[in-house]
């Protein structure tokens, strides 16, 4: 078992792009309004968990419940969309009975390990090495730790407007994901 940096660098920047924690700051803060508080940590290990667990064993999981990796994630495509249009037109379709979930469902999983992460992750299992992709997945999730720790100061620095604008933009942005996402996966 020998560590790459190359293979290392290569995959911390796939899942960093994919996961894009950063773009997601309009979403996190908009989630956390909704339920008074984030467990950072709580979502960050259980992303981490569900990238780690997904890796392993995804492909295999996916086969046995009869299903392929294309429709997981148009299945996540959807779950993506819904919170776009939530971002972009200001409505509310995803109603919380539990405020407290919001650390799990829909921050953790399909947010950070969504279907898009969790595809990637079985492409990247085929050309790196899976020691170099678990040291990508923790190098990601202790940045996403960081992120969702320091939500109250990216508030701060942005501003209400700013956060406004931010939020239509990412959700645009979202959009746009999601139906990528559903293009790759069904051949439209």
């Amino acid at each position: 078992m020998t560590f790459n940096l190359s293979q290392i660098l290569s995959t911390t920047m796939v899942l960093f792009a994919i996961i894009d924690i950063l773009g997601a700051i309009p979403v996190v803060i908009e989630l956390r309004r909704k339920a008074g508080h984030i467990e950072s940590e709580k979502a960050s290990l259980v992303a981490a968990g569900l990238m780690i667990l997904f890796l392993f064993v995804g492909e295999s999981l996916l086969k046995v419940i009869g299903l392929d990796v294309e429709s997981f994630a148009i299945a996540g495509s959807f779950v993506i969309f819904f919170i776009a249009m939530e971002m972009v037109l200001g409505l509310t379709i995803f109603k919380e009975e539990a405020p407290e979930t919001v650390s799990i469902v829909p921050l953790a999983f399909p947010l950070i390990a969504g279907a898009g992460t969790m595809t990637t992750l079985l492409s990247l299992k085929t050309e790196y090495h899976t020691q170099n992709i678990l040291v990508g997945i923790i190098l990601n999730m202790l940045f996403v730790y960081f992120v969702l720790k320091n939500t109250n100061r990216l508030e701060k620095l942005f501003g209400k407007s700013g956060l406004n604008i931010l939020r239509k933009a990412f959700g645009v942005i979202l959009l746009a994901i999601a139906i990528k996402l559903f293009r790759n996966n069904t051949g439209l």
